[in-house]
Parts: C-alpha cells; structure tokens; sequence
C-alpha cells in the first residue's frame, strides 16, 4: 500500500510524507523540511506520526522553504538524508554532521517497500529534482519548483496513480500584484515556479489512464486563489472531485495512491 500526507505546502514551508507497506515493512520517508523542529513536530501529530515513525529525509533542493529545518531535524533525531551533490552542498549538509547521501536524476533509491525515483526539474537551485515514488504497484510523484515543463518531467510523471502538482501562481494575479519587478520576472521564469496554467499544460501532455487523483501543491497566497488553481487542472482531468488542495497551514490529510 502507498499512500501521501502534506504537512504543509507553499512558501512558508513544505513537508511531504511519503509510506510504503507491503504487509511485513513500512518505510516512511519525509520529502523535505521548511518547518522548525516545534513545527515539524506538531504536524507530524497531526498525521498520527512522530519523529521516530520516520526512516529518512529526501531534499528537492536548498531553499529554506524546503530544506531550512532539514539538519536540525535530521542531527536531533538521527535521520539519514538523501539529496543530490548540489543541494548538499548549498544547504550545508557535506560541512555538516548531518549523515548525507547522494542521489542523482534517473537513479532510483529503494529503502524496504519503497521505491524513490529522482528526476531532474528546471528551477534556480544548485541541483534540484524532484521525487517519484512506487511500491512495485502504484505510483505518485511530487512536482514543485519549476519553471517549465520538460521531457524528463513528462516521462517521470506519466502512467501516475496520484500527483502533487504546483500551481504556485495565477499569471494575472502575479502581474498585478505588489510584488517587485524582479521577483515576479524570477516566479514567472523558465527557472521560477509553475503557474496554473503551465500545471494543466503539463497536466495535459501526461499519460492520464490511471490517474486517480491530483493535488494542488506550493500554492502562493498572494498570487493565487485555490479556486483557481482547483478549476485549471479539473478542466483537464473532467472531474471536480479528483482535484485536492495541499494548504499552508494544514497540508492535506493522508491519501491512498
């Protein structure tokens, strides 16, 4: 069985859990850490878990919003970490004590019943990928953090049973909004972050057949409305109801893949 919890998704930090069983193991692992050990902590209860309910910690990329709280949660409760040379470096896990290890787009980890597949995405980070994952017979993926599509990312994310989508921002709404020239020109980038348009244009190039559900994922408070990005990728899937919201504040509650 496979199934996915958000602690909490968006610029003010993210967390993913991710459990594989197959009847004798579990494996949980944690698909980033922008949230303090307090924080973390009380999501984690939230989702019936606790720190030592996890097996490891994998990283997409440095930003704080994803990887901030990753070493203290990794040195305080002795959890291995899992990330490419890049992030590794940018975050400060190779000067560190925190136990790293390297994976690279296209090479998949398996730890017991899951399997983590890494691919590559285009975002302005020293290494970033992004994670798909299996338990030998359904598969979800997570996609943030990037700027446009690409082949790699189309060929990771078809034949899915289940999908985190970012839809960061609405393209009008960013245009009009208060935030400065630069940073709307770095969000709405080839390098920046996905907008809802651009998630059902990916959305839509997928192989769907088994496509069960999908979740809005890093939805961005000022430039966007869950509304929005809710209504952009059940255009393309036909159904309303096969469309979740990941929250800032409350994540989304567990799903089975």
């Amino acid at each position: 069985m496979l199934r996915v919890c958000s602690l909490g998704s968006g610029s003010g930090g993210n967390a993913l859990v991710v459990e594989a069983r197959d009847g004798l193991f579990t494996t949980r692992v944690l698909i980033d850490n922008g949230f303090n050990l307090k924080q973390l902590e009380r999501r984690l209860q939230r989702a019936g878990l606790e720190f030592s309910s996890l097996d490891a910690i994998f990283v997409t990329h440095e930003h704080d919003d994803h990887a901030g709280g990753v070493a203290a949660c990794a040195l305080e409760h002795r959890l291995p970490v899992y990330c490419t040379e890049g992030t590794a470096v940018a975050a400060n896990f190779v000067a560190s004590d925190v136990e790293w290890n390297r994976v690279n787009g296209g090479f998949p980890v398996e730890l017991g019943p899951l399997r983590i597949d890494p691919f590559a995405v285009p975002h302005d980070a020293a290494e970033p990928v992004q994670f798909a994952f299996t338990d030998g017979n359904r598969r979800a993926a997570l996609l943030t953090d990037a700027g446009e599509s690409s082949a790699t990312i189309v060929a990771a994310l078809s034949g899915l049973h289940a999908l985190m989508l970012e839809c960061n921002h609405d393209s009008a709404l960013l245009r009009s909004g208060s935030y400065p020239l630069f940073l709307k020109a770095r969000i709405a980038g080839g390098r920046g972050h996905l907008s809802n348009a651009k998630a059902a244009e990916i959305l839509t190039c997928l192989d769907r057949r088994r496509l069960q559900w999908v979740a809005v994922a890093h939805l961005s408070r000022a430039n966007n409305r869950p509304e929005l990005a809710h209504a952009s990728l059940a255009a393309v899937l036909g159904a309303s109801d096969a469309v979740a919201v990941a929250d800032q504040d409350d994540g989304l509650d567990w799903r089975e893949v």
